[in-house]
């Protein structure tokens, strides 16, 4: 169902597979997105099964409307009304879970275990392009966190020679983010949005962290956007531990 993984000390990051739900095809099985046309009531059961087995509560997950956009939303609790659009959010809420939904872009899941800050930010090409990453990193500076201290992870995405796209949009994307230049086998243009996340993660302070070198477009195990269009979503989850709030800062 997912990969779970203490990053530092109180703080927790975990990326989600397609599998050990209840959504049926296209969807199937563990979908956690509700904004793709499944049934709702399937939706919150894998939300719910999710939660259970990651130890955490399923109403103090907080989900974004993600709209491909650089909007960074700091929150301390699960939103009060409807979910406001923002790809990524930001916490210094000790056992509130941040959640980000992908198939195919890229999942940043960020957290400084000493100021008790975490973020989770959606990173496909327009966000990417539009500076997402370092904007979430900014926030959590506000927050109090320092760049050298955070600990970063990015999920299944979907790899660089797998992303056709026009020569047009290679050269716009890669003349502000050169990493993120790639072809694909056939030696056409293509993004490595992966790449650009963790080249901005560098500009903006942020030492080496984990990269998933699954791509979702190859792996059957993950949902993929570019690979099947209708489908669903998997999902990165970075929360701190209830006793972060006692840690010194």
């Amino acid at each position: 169902m997912f990969s779970l993984r203490t990053a530092a000390s109180g703080v927790h990051f975990a990326f989600t597979d397609r599998w050990g739900g209840e959504s049926a095809a296209p969807y199937g099985e563990l979908n956690l997105g509700g904004h793709v046309g499944d049934d709702p009531r399937a939706v919150r059961g894998n939300r719910a099964r999710t939660a259970e087995a990651l130890g955490l509560d399923a109403d103090r997950v907080v989900w974004m409307n993600q709209v491909h956009g650089r909007e960074v939303a700091v929150v301390d609790g699960p939103w009060a009304g409807p979910v406001p659009e923002a790809d990524a959010v930001v916490t210094r809420t000790p056992g509130l879970a941040l959640a980000v939904l992908v198939a195919d872009c890229t999942p940043a899941l960020l957290a400084d275990p000493v100021a008790g800050v975490a973020a989770a930010a959606h990173a496909g090409r327009p966000g990417l392009f539009a500076g997402v990453i370092p904007d979430t990193v900014e926030a959590m500076v506000r927050l109090g966190a320092r760049p050298e201290r955070i600990v970063a992870a990015t999920g299944p995405a979907v790899c660089g020679p797998c992303y056709e796209v026009p020569d047009a949009m290679c050269d716009e994307v890669a003349a502000r983010i050169p990493q993120a230049r790639s072809r694909t086998p056939e030696g056409t243009s293509a993004l490595d949005i992966v790449a650009g996340v963790w080249s901005q993660l560098a500009d903006a302070g942020v030492p080496a962290g984990e990269k998933s070198h699954i791509c979702t477009r190859e792996s059957a195990d993950h949902f993929s956007y570019r690979r099947d269009g209708k489908t669903g979503r998997i999902a990165g989850y970075v929360w701190l531990a209830p006793d972060a709030a006692d840690r010194p800062r």
